[in-house]
């Protein structure tokens, strides 16, 4: 049987990593993105052309008509649901300390973290719930445990996302679900240390026994783990992808 997987804002990087790490392992993969249609086409070129399946589909995940449209294109694809879900859709957040932040901007990143998680969650749990067999990933991050200055509003909200993730593993083991959080610490070739200076990442390089920073390849191949057959028996985790800068 050909497993599906949805993996969520993956058109560039550790979305479109894992797209393409689950798909040359064998699964079906729907590459979906918000705005960035001619990189999710690209990844599913790249997909097709190592032999693998996929498709670009375009969906808000906060949206809950956008994410039932995308259900049913994938049904229609591959005449079925969606076996493992990956979220990595990223929302909008700002980097400013909490002395100057208006609760529009917490209380808006928090309300759209979960918004995404639930509405996609929702979607999917009636395939993997009538099969008795499914696998969910949820991305975090590093800094839901470790604080960094002006990081409070994405730190909180994705560490309300692993908190859900644990519930979630507890409610719906019985139906034969995995539920698990993979929270990389920093990770090169990406939006969130684009805006890094060079001095910061020297300094985390340093921090971190393994002597550099995570590459979507590195936390892609934990999600791919989570994602697998193999992973029969671990759910509630958190698998921090850090090279060692904390350990817990």
């Amino acid at each position: 049987m050909t497993r599906v997987a949805l993996v969520t804002g993956s058109s560039s990087g550790i979305g479109a990593a894992t797209a393409r790490l689950l798909a040359e392992r064998g699964m079906r993969v729907v590459v979906d993105y918000l705005h960035s249609g001619q990189a999710a086409k690209d990844v599913v070129a790249e997909i097709e052309a190592a032999g693998g399946q996929a498709m670009a589909v375009q969906a808000d995940v906060r949206d809950v008509a956008a994410v039932d449209r995308m259900i049913e294109q994938i049904r229609a694809a591959w005449g079925g649901g969606v076996d493992v879900l990956v979220h990595n859709a990223l929302t909008p957040y700002v980097i400013k300390p909490f002395h100057d932040m208006t609760w529009e901007e917490l209380g808006g990143k928090l309300d759209d973290e979960m918004r995404a998680a639930y509405v996609v969650t929702k979607a999917v749990l009636p395939t993997m719930t009538d099969q008795g067999w499914g696998r969910v990933i949820y991305l975090g991050t590093g800094l839901s445990r470790r604080p960094r200055a002006g990081m409070i509003a994405l730190g909180t909200a994705k560490a309300a996302l692993a908190q859900f993730a644990r519930y979630l593993a507890q409610e719906l083991g019985p139906a034969g679900i995995t539920v698990n959080v993979v929270e990389p610490g920093p990770v090169a070739e990406t939006k969130m240390t684009h805006g890094l200076d060079d001095d910061l990442k020297q300094r985390q390089v340093a921090a971190t026994p393994l002597g550099r920073l995570a590459t979507p390849a590195d936390v892609a191949q934990a999600v791919a783990f989570y994602a697998s057959a193999d992973n029969r028996f671990m759910t509630g985790t958190t698998a921090a992808v850090n090279g060692g800068m904390a350990m817990y």
